[in-house]
């Protein structure tokens, strides 16, 4: 779908990188050297590799960078690598090859006092199962990372009392984990991740074991909270809908690999291959397509009384205006300023998915 050329000078960024992954391979098993040469050479697939020299390519030559403030998803089926490569960013696994950098600091190569001090003060985690312990308080069990930071109790009490209240859970902090549901759990988990105030969030599968409303509220409450503290978040899922609903930008992983990344709009609107167009099929575009994506400059002078949107408008706000105005065209404003048209052509093809020329 074409844009205008002014679109994306607008949606340019300066934010600092805060996490770069590097042509990144992990391998499993005993002959991992010549497994990597022969994967850097590219005269191996994953099933010879794993015939010829026992080894499981778990990541293979994933690099992409992180923004600060993003939250950046990484999506894929079972046994794609995603959950592999969130746990090289903290050190929990090692690259077979590359460099994985944090911060500005490679961290494979981090002493082990630099590297627990990345992990207590600047890296946060939260993992499917959030492993409450059933003998402390929800409040205790928040306060346990500060515990390690040997943080005063005052300050440990002060600081778990606010990150449970910003998880809307400040009037639980005196319950056991097995007095709440399995999202109040998970709002403990996040909790618990906040209560350092790390830069960085780390989110593995965090709501895939609960029921779809409860998770979808805390898709929207996790987007809200990150937004509004500005973290920067890696999060790894295996829903696509999940992963639209939370990313400012998302990869897709197969078999190891990263075969797209983009915004959620991009990926839906312009899927790599087959493999993503599959998993994009069903998905609404009402809310995900936006004006920049499907302005066209007008071929005649505009009309004056046309209905006005902005180029972040989605199609559901555009296709309102034209049934609310009966119009044959929005103009499309960028700082109060009309850049171009959406006409009643361009949403239809929106809807159907057919490129607006």
């Amino acid at each position: 779908m074409n844009m205008v050329k002014l679109a994306p000078e607008i949606r340019s960024t300066n934010r600092p990188k805060v996490i770069e992954c590097r042509s990144v391979w992990k391998f499993f098993g005993d002959n991992g050297p010549a497994a990597v040469e022969a994967a850097e050479k590219g005269t191996h697939d994953k099933d010879q590799i794993l015939k010829e020299f026992g080894c499981v390519v778990a990541v293979a030559n994933a690099s992409f960078e992180v923004f600060e403030g993003e939250t950046f998803c990484i999506m894929g089926l079972s046994g794609s690598g995603k959950s592999t490569l969130i746990r090289h960013f903290n050190r929990l696994i090692e690259p077979s090859v590359g460099e994985v950098i944090v911060r500005g600091q490679d961290v494979c190569k981090l002493s082990e006092n630099d590297l627990r001090s990345l992990r207590a003060k600047h890296l946060g985690m939260v993992f499917q199962h959030v492993a409450l312990l059933p003998y402390r308080t929800v409040l205790q069990n928040v306060t346990l990372p500060l515990e390690v930071q040997q943080l005063s109790k005052n300050q440990r009490l002060e600081t778990g009392r606010a990150a449970l209240e910003t998880v809307g859970l400040k009037n639980w902090v005196d319950r056991y984990p097995g007095e709440l549901s399995g999202g109040m759990q998970q709002r403990v988990g996040i909790a618990r991740a906040l209560a350092a105030n790390p830069e960085i969030l780390l989110m593995d599968e965090p709501f895939s074991a609960l029921d779809p409303l409860i998770r979808k509220q805390l898709q929207t409450e996790f987007r809200q909270l990150s937004t509004k503290l500005n973290k920067t978040s890696i999060f790894i899922t295996h829903d696509l809908e999940e992963a639209i609903r939370i990313g400012d930008r998302i990869a897709i992983m197969k078999e190891g690999r990263i075969v797209q990344i983009g915004t959620p709009e991009e990926i839906v609107l312009n899927p790599a291959d087959d493999y993503v167009a599959d998993f994009v099929e069903g998905i609404s575009r009402l809310h995900l397509v936006r004006a920049h994506s499907i302005i066209s400059k007008p071929s005649v002078a505009t009309n004056a009384n046309a209905p006005t949107a902005t180029l972040e408008d989605d199609l559901q706000t555009l296709i309102d205006l034209a049934l609310k105005h009966k119009a044959e065209e929005i103009i499309i404003t960028h700082e109060g300023q009309p850049v171009g048209v959406v006409t009643r052509e361009n949403l239809l093809k929106a809807v159907r998915g057919i490129d607006v020329d």
